[in-house]
């Protein structure tokens, strides 16, 4: 082989590993970009997780008050009934 055939081997092979560094590059940009998309979009995930969370929160204790509220209102219910029952009993006798 002669040194011209031999620097032009080396060249086409220098030639090819170049190539193949810059599609590494290329396909590592890419995967970079995906990479800060999903990190964007958990960002995104863990700030709706939060909104509902709090969101929860609010609606569970407006439940326990409405629970509240029920149980006050079927207590006086009853407290009228056996005043109504009274009334009328006292009244066939």
């Amino acid at each position: 082989m002669t040194d011209q055939s031999a620097l032009d081997t080396s060249v086409k092979r220098l030639a090819l590993a170049l190539d193949a560094l810059d599609a590494a590059v290329e396909r590592r940009r890419e995967a970079d970009r995906g990479q800060e998309g999903l990190a964007s979009q958990l960002h995104a995930l863990g700030t709706d997780r939060s909104k509902l969370a709090a969101q929860l929160d609010g609606e569970a204790a407006r439940t326990r008050l409405l629970e509240d509220a029920n149980r006050e209102i079927a207590r006086r219910l009853d407290l009228a009934i056996d005043t109504i029952r009274g009334v009328l009993d006292a009244n066939d006798r």
